[in-house]
């Protein structure tokens, strides 16, 4: 059974930075394709970054620069860091496979606010 699990989210103000963590059961993060996705109010989920079994990233347009996707295989754990943040950046983030089990985590929810 698959299980993911986001932290690390909170109210930062615009420029700030955070850092998220994901920790899954029944997925092994090094073995797979594996993403950050987003989904703000009102809006679809969309991608944010992912990473490749092989390490390869990508990042959607408006987080390149900014957010860098990394993994630790000892720990199976895939982390987010989130720097000049924006308002529009706030959302609820979530972890998974790339392209996307139909299984979610609760998220972590972002809010980049003065």
């Amino acid at each position: 059974q698959v299980q993911l699990v986001e932290s690390g989210g909170g109210l930062v103000q615009p420029g700030g930075s955070l850092r998220l963590s994901c920790a899954a059961s029944g997925i092994i993060f090094s073995r797979n394709d594996v993403g950050w996705y987003r989904q703000a109010p009102g809006k679809q989920r969309e991608m944010v970054a992912s990473i490749t079994s092989l390490r390869g990233t990508n990042y959607a347009g408006s987080v390149k620069g900014r957010f860098t996707i990394s993994r630790d295989s000892a720990k199976n754990a895939l982390f987010l860091q989130m720097s000049s943040l924006k308002p529009e950046d706030t959302a609820v983030y979530y972890c998974n496979l790339f392209p996307p089990l139909g299984v979610w985590g609760q998220g972590t929810q972002v809010t980049v606010s003065s």
